[in-house]
């Protein structure tokens, strides 16, 4: 932390040196206070844009710099006075607003030193350049270009100091990705934006100043709003997935079932619905403990998911019960999908840890399936019960099978095929 305060006020003293060596203001009074005036509104209102991003402990601002505009029509000096007094008024808003970060006193003087020191390096390499460019067409701006680009790539190998000292970054890998995350076109922006103010103040172009700078401020305020709302649809969508996710296996949850049974509602599809649970899932609970009977859960959820085609649907509806959803198959290839399920639980074991071992936990499951097409008059809720009903009567009856009843049959009376194993548990 020494190095980094060290480094910071070296920074801060360098520029102070730089400032005062390099002579008076290099404009009158009256023209530097109405300057000073212009840049200093503009350089609040972006402010209040909180185009800051965190990295680690340090707040980077990352809106446009018009310091080597200002710097090349007032001097060295100019630019100094304006930072100190434009950056003290964005720390002690952070510091009212709660935003500050908590080094942000000693900050505020790299913020300073900083954009000096590297806007007074850009004065003195544009007007020792210049001379020999100025004759040829587009001279000023094949010089201020690469001025720019250089400012910026010096300023990002002093923020990599600082966070270095800092400890925020501590490997070249950390530092390409600082590097790689700045972006060209906007120190394209920045520097023709800072070559048209210094053009306008040169000319005395007021108006199409202060119309660059109102230009710059809404496609500026326009880009963070957008960000903004795109950063809250992130969010809305992370909560929404959050509320429609099953927390133990990641499976949807009954809200989003009830969701996508008022899509598939009148739909005219045929539908098989499936609804199943663990067999003695009680058992597993008392003769290991609730964390095997997790990982049972997880097993068995991980299994149905695993047989599943995109267009089918799985929801975790209950403690050990799942709800499935076929679409776009037949009766036969329901039917032969739950057999599928059913077999392969019971030849399959749940891996888990009891007792610092990892054992093997036998189970099996009870399927019901009913088979339906989804109409005006035919309620999706209904055949999701009518399915529960299948399943509790397949669990009378011993466990272990499948349950299956085809709602489509064109046969006057109503049929329920059981299917069992040949030795049920």
């Amino acid at each position: 932390m020494y190095r980094l305060r060290f480094f910071i006020l070296f920074i801060f003293a360098s520029a102070i040196t730089v400032a005062f060596i390099s002579g008076p203001i290099d404009v009158n009074i009256s023209t530097y206070l109405l300057i000073f005036l212009v840049y200093f509104l503009f350089t609040a209102l972006y402010s209040n844009l909180k185009t800051i991003v965190r990295t680690g402990n340090v707040n980077v601002d990352y809106s446009i710099s018009y310091n080597l505009s200002l710097v090349l029509y007032t001097g060295p000096l100019g630019l100094f006075i304006f930072e100190v007094f434009s950056r003290f008024y964005v720390y002690f808003i952070r510091k009212k607003n709660g935003t500050a970060d908590e080094d942000e006193f000693l900050h505020t003087f790299y913020n300073i030193g900083g954009p000096t020191l590297l806007n007074v390096f850009g004065y003195y390499c544009f007007f020792t350049v210049y001379p020999y460019l100025e004759h040829l067409k587009f001279g000023f701006w094949f010089l201020l270009i690469p001025i720019v680009i250089m400012i910026d790539i010096l300023s990002s190998i002093l923020l990599l100091i600082i966070f270095h000292f800092a400890g925020n970054i501590s490997t070249g890998q950390d530092a390409w990705a600082f590097i790689k995350g700045k972006s060209m076109l906007d120190t394209l922006k920045g520097a023709i934006s800072n070559g048209l103010l210094f053009l306008f103040l040169t000319q005395q172009h007021w108006e199409a100043l202060i119309g660059l700078f109102i230009l710059n401020y809404l496609v500026s305020r326009s880009a963070v709003l957008q960000s903004r709302t795109l950063q809250h649809k992130i969010e809305r969508d992370r909560f929404e997935q959050m509320a429609y996710t099953d927390f133990l296996t990641k499976l949807h949850n009954r809200t989003y079932m009830n969701k996508i049974m008022n899509e598939l509602n009148e739909s005219e599809q045929y539908v098989g619905i499936v609804v199943t649970d663990i067999d003695t899932f009680k058992r597993i609970n008392d003769t290991y403990n609730h964390n095997v009977g997790d990982k049972v859960i997880q097993h068995f959820a991980n299994h149905i998911k695993s047989k599943l085609n995109h267009h089918d649907y799985v929801f975790r509806s209950g403690g050990e019960e799942f709800t499935i959803i076929l679409t776009n198959r037949t009766y036969e290839e329901c039917q032969k999908l739950v057999m599928l399920l059913k077999e392969e639980v019971e030849r399959t074991s749940a891996p888990a840890e009891y007792r610092g071992n990892t054992i093997d936990v036998d189970y099996t499951a009870t399927f019901g399936l009913n088979y339906y097409r989804s109409e005006e008059n035919n309620d999706i809720r209904k055949a999701y019960i009518q399915a529960d009903e299948l399943l509790i009567k397949a669990k009378n009856n011993g466990k272990n099978r499948v349950h299956l009843f085809n709602s489509t049959s064109s046969t006057d009376q109503e049929e329920i095929l059981t299917i069992e194993n040949e030795n049920p548990t």
